[in-house]
């Protein structure tokens, strides 16, 4: 499992690399925003479009926004969003594998009970 970890050191330094984090980001957005929107990527896309409109009314009906300013704060609101919601889909995706090496851990599949211990320091 070391080596593993020795291997994809290189590739887990670039995607926690925040210029690559904002380059995927804006990927995402670039690839909802051209999916049809019958699809369920377009549909995806419309909500977040409303989400980031309803956002950037309430700001404005806070304070005076004119086309510049509305135009970055759509912006950068439709980035936030992604980027939190692809952090929160890591995260799931981080318990679940934590949770199915512990299953496997717990009942011996594939008979990877003491390769886990080891890893682990057991």
């Amino acid at each position: 499992m070391g080596m593993i970890k020795l291997l994809f050191a290189p590739i887990r330094a670039i995607a926690r690399f925040p210029l690559f984090q904002f380059a995927v980001v804006v990927a995402v957005i670039l690839f909802l925003q051209a999916a049809d929107e019958n699809s369920a990527l377009g549909q995806i896309f419309d909500g977040l479009d409303k989400l980031v409109d309803s956002t950037v009314t309430f700001l404005s009906a806070i304070i005076t926004v004119k086309s510049f300013t509305k135009s970055w704060l759509t912006s950068g609101f439709m980035i936030a969003y992604v980027y939190v919601a692809c952090l929160f889909i890591l995260f799931v995706v981080r318990v679940a594998i934590a949770f199915a090496v512990d299953l496997i851990g717990r009942n011996n599949l594939l008979w990877l009970r003491n390769a886990i211990a080891r890893e682990r320091g057991v």
